[in-house]
């Protein structure tokens, strides 16, 4: 199924196909993503994607939900690009490692808040290729594998989120992405 970015139904039925643990593909901020409430959604979106070895970033409504997910506070020099294109590497509340961002998305926001649950992202993809910004593309290859694509046109200037790992002294940059962070930021 399709819709377009501006349906009047569209909240609606971006709420129902996550609850029924379904796959969407979306604008997410920046690219194209696809989209599922954690965790129900790994395998679905570990398969199209032909991806195994790691977890995907959880995408979160606000900086009161990152006890759900870690011990750690978002520090004080990232505050200024939550909500934004920044993924954070937080240690797990119990072992591991976890990637959350706050989208700068209204409509990403008001899906999480009415589903109260966070969602998966990760590029529109497979595993190693480049992500797809151009609609038709990401329809051809995917649009019978999922639930629901989420049309907003193509996203030729699309650059993923930055990636920052905090569990580490100094923070390490994972990937330079939309969010352009100071190289000050990376010293002690």
């Amino acid at each position: 199924m399709r819709m377009g970015i501006d349906d009047p139904k569209l909240l609606d039925g971006l709420v129902e196909v996550l609850q029924s643990a379904g796959v969407v593909i979306m604008p997410c901020d920046t690219i194209y993503g696809f989209v599922g409430v954690a965790p129900q959604t790994q395998a679905k979106i570990r398969e199209l994607k032909g991806r195994q070895e790691k977890s995907f970033l959880r995408l979160i409504p606000d900086l009161q939900w990152l006890p759900r997910y870690t011990g750690a506070s978002l520090p004080s020099k990232l505050k200024p690009y939550w909500p934004g294109a920044l993924t954070v590497i937080f240690p797990a509340k119990k072992t591991g490692t976890v990637a959350l961002r706050i989208p700068d998305d209204p409509l990403l926001l008001q899906v999480m808040r009415r589903l109260d649950r966070a969602l998966f992202s990760t590029s529109v993809n497979l595993s190693g290729k480049p992500p797809l910004w151009q609609i038709e593309d990401i329809c051809s290859a995917f649009e019978t594998r999922v639930d629901l694509v989420v049309a907003a046109g193509d996203r030729p200037q699309g650059i993923p989120s930055t990636i920052v790992d905090i569990t580490e002294r100094p923070y390490r940059l994972l990937r330079r992405g939309e969010v352009d962070l100071p190289d000050g930021l990376f010293k002690e």
